[in-house]
């Protein structure tokens, strides 16, 4: 058993992580400066401290003690990923952590050019290695749980549409965030997973109208798949997030998801899509398949809390 220390745990992948980590019998550090980091759900025991990402002592100080730290790079910080997980490598070394996982949220290239935003996390896992602390990091591709946050779920619920930025005939690797935490769990006593990276995704690889068939079948309506542009989905993506959003983060954010989704849509690379035999002779574990996943949800809309967004 491990004393797990989570950054970002009151996020929908933090509480995955944290939902894993019990579940697996570890011990968590909730790391978050929310006072009620779990939106109801209940736990039992676990500690709660605050940290900045911002501030790298405060990082040290949450950590004192952990024997492993899970970090997953805020959706909101696009611009500073590479700064922000070094200093979360920095932090877990002057804490003597033994293993930082870093779970990236998306693809990981796997070969020289470029690969727009995507470089960064390249960049990202050359500036923790050389913090001299032991991690492993997971290149996450795309997650089922997308489909439950604000610039999704209403319009799966309330108007019967599946709408998402992802032209008719890609193909999806997508994965539950529960998934997501399993492999991570699974990395932290490896000696082989010491410096090691890893793209994942979930067990099939889906076209859009194959997931809203699956929809259609949990909710138990028809859910029509209605592709929507890349610059509205940036409004969408923004608009879930209500007033915690400025103006002018607003004016960042939304061009810049317009063009992630371009890229998506059209590289060549094709970055949400996963070979995921390899990595599971690697990482055994049983994944959950869309179909399974929609059907645990609850497909209606409630007044019960959740994260706004990611």
């Amino acid at each position: 058993m491990a004393l797990v220390a989570v950054f970002g745990a009151s996020g929908r992948q933090g509480l995955a992580q944290v939902r894993q980590l019990k579940a697996a019998g570890h011990e968590v550090r909730a790391i978050s400066r929310r006072a009620d980091p779990f939106y109801g759900e209940d736990f039992g025991k676990v500690e709660v401290v605050p940290a900045d990402l911002y501030d790298e002592d405060s990082c040290v100080e949450a950590l004192q003690g952990a024997d492993a730290a899970f970090y997953t790079h805020p959706l909101r910080a696009r611009e500073d990923r590479v700064e922000l997980v070094a200093r979360v490598g920095r932090a877990g070394y002057r804490a003597g952590v033994k293993r930082v996982v870093w779970n990236t949220s998306s693809w990981i290239p796997d070969k020289a050019g470029d690969h727009f935003t995507y470089a960064n996390n390249t960049k990202g896992i050359n500036a923790l290695w050389r913090t001299g602390v032991g991690a492993t990091v997971f290149g996450s591709v795309l997650f089922m749980d997308n489909l439950l946050t604000n610039w999704a779920f209403p319009f799966i619920v309330n108007e019967g549409r599946y709408v998402y930025p992802h032209k008719p005939d890609l193909e999806c690797s997508w994965i539950s965030l529960d998934d997501v935490a399993k492999f991570m769990i699974a990395s932290i006593d490896r000696p082989d997973l010491e410096g090691a990276w890893l793209n994942i995704g979930g067990p099939q690889i889906l076209k859009p109208t194959e997931v809203s068939a699956m929809l259609t079948k949990a909710v138990g309506r028809n859910i029509k798949y209605d592709p929507s542009t890349p610059q509205q989905f940036g409004k969408h993506l923004a608009d879930a997030f209500g007033d915690e959003m400025s103006d002018a983060e607003r004016a960042v954010i939304e061009p810049s998801i317009a063009a992630f989704y371009e890229y998506n849509n059209n590289s060549p690379m094709k970055p949400f899509k996963v070979d995921m035999g390899p990595v599971l002779e690697r990482i055994p574990i049983e994944l959950e398949t869309m179909e399974q996943w929609a059907a645990r949800q609850e497909w209606r809309l409630s007044n019960k809390p959740r994260p706004p967004a990611g």
